[in-house]
């Protein structure tokens, strides 16, 4: 998506299945299910997810900077992957299957909560800045947490509950620093959070349970947004400013540049998040979010400027990335001490 954020295939599990290569086709993956994962592809998934992420902050930033609609931006990116995907599946690039109404069905609340998510991040963008923006957004681990709990998914390790609880008491901390505090960007990011952590959930579901793959779950919510966001970008009035606008602006090359970036990165982001959600977990994934937001929140600084560095902003990343470590050596000890097949939560790390 157009994400800063920002988010899968039928088949039995002796059939081979696909991912996103180097140069974005797709090519036939290993005879496995992807909850299967082994430790190697599980932290490709984590790590490709977090590079992936940490780009798109900048990218939409950059673009958002020159054209402000930002929900013809995303049915632009929805667009562009669905097209994609049904075209690799047309040339024999990968064995998605078509559609299916029943499995539309299934996903279609994966699909509401995912725009949700993004539709609220792009908005709280708008009035909040990078490093703010990630400090709100790393309370998704929190949320997750309560929410597995909440869901009968088993009580985490005290360290584990510990050490996520340290993230978020990181974020509070960095955010009483914020003296260019927004009340409107900062409800927008936290009902983000809410959104994310309902979609993060449904996608781990999903592919645990029903053997969806990462590429079938993008199709189909690439495929179940568009008639929301079409609907969207009218109702707001977005639609047809922002297309008249889109075209003014195509004679600029830099413009084109970051825009046709933003929608091959999008898809990649949300290939690698599915893919992440799946092989590892919903928690891993958003905690994957946490340590790259670390960087982004550093160039956010850097970069962008704008950002007053206050005691209390470093204070809150010190003790947030403590917590993202914490957490890493946590999952790591239950990892070893589980039985050798059980290998459903491997971490992205060594």
């Amino acid at each position: 998506m157009i994400r800063i954020i920002s988010v899968e295939e039928r088949l039995e599990p002796a059939t081979k299945q696909n991912h996103a290569s180097s140069d974005g086709d797709f090519s036939p993956m290993e005879n496995r299910s992807e909850a299967e994962a082994s430790p190697y592809k599980s932290l490709v998934a984590a790590v490709s997810y977090g590079i992936a992420s940490m780009a798109m902050v900048f990218i939409n930033k950059a673009i958002l900077m020159q054209y402000g609609h930002s929900m013809t931006l995303l049915t632009l990116q929805q667009l562009a992957t669905a097209l994609l995907i049904h075209f690799g599946r047309q040339m024999g690039y990968t064995r998605a299957r078509g559609v299916d109404m029943e499995t539309a069905k299934k996903l279609l609340p994966v699909s509401l909560f995912y725009n949700a998510n993004v539709a609220f991040a792009l908005a709280s963008l708008k009035g909040v800045n990078i490093p703010m923006y990630i400090a709100i957004k790393r309370l998704t681990p929190l949320a997750v947490l309560i929410a597995g709990f909440s869901s009968g998914k088993g009580k985490p390790t005290t360290q584990v509950t510990l050490s996520v609880l340290s993230i978020a008491a990181g974020v509070i901390i960095a955010a009483l620093g914020d003296f260019s505090f927004d009340l409107w960007g900062y409800g927008m990011a936290l009902t983000s959070v809410f959104f994310q952590t309902m979609y993060l959930v449904l996608v781990e579901r999903s592919g645990a349970e029903d053997g969806l793959s990462s590429i079938e779950i993008m199709f189909y919510n690439s495929f179940l947004s568009l008639p929301f966001l079409i609907f969207l970008i009218i109702t707001t009035g977005e639609f047809p400013n922002s297309l008249a606008l889109l075209f003014a602006k195509s004679n600029s090359l830099s413009f084109l540049v970051i825009l046709v970036i933003s929608l091959v990165m999008g898809i990649v982001l949300n290939f690698t998040m599915f893919l992440c959600t799946i092989v590892n977990s919903a928690l891993t994934t958003t905690i994957v979010g946490v340590l790259k937001g670390v960087g982004s929140t550093t160039l956010g600084f850097v970069v962008l400027g704008g950002v007053e560095v206050h005691a209390l902003n470093v204070t809150g990343l010190v003790i947030n990335t403590a917590g993202g470590v914490w957490y890493s050596y946590a999952k790591y000890q239950q990892k070893m001490s589980k039985p050798p097949k059980q290998v459903s939560d491997v971490e992205a790390h060594r």
